[in-house]
């Protein structure tokens, strides 16, 4: 599936490396979840971890075909990491 960066997305990230956000959205173990963004428009958020096992969660939007856009990644909150790991755990 076909990722592409928003520039301002892009230029966003804050403590978080390009490279891991590709990990979360090509894990093999990774948890789609449908939410809305601050500004009400339908996402798509993947939490997972990355290759060094950093717990992530990316916001995509789909645009057209097969294309998503990258609009942000964040670390997951405390309670986010515990729900996460629930959902590992029966998997």
């Amino acid at each position: 599936m076909p990722y592409e960066w928003e520039d301002w997305a892009l230029a966003a990230l804050l403590g978080i490396e390009p490279y891991e956000v590709r990990h979360v959205l090509g894990a093999r173990r990774r948890w789609p979840r449908q939410a809305v963004s601050a500004n009400g428009v339908p996402v798509l958020t993947v939490w997972s971890r990355t290759a060094a096992g950093r717990p992530l969660i990316v916001a995509v939007y789909h645009t057209a075909g097969l294309t998503w856009k990258i609009i942000g990644a964040r670390d997951m909150t405390d309670e986010e990491l515990i729900e996460f790991g629930r959902w590992e755990e029966n998997r």
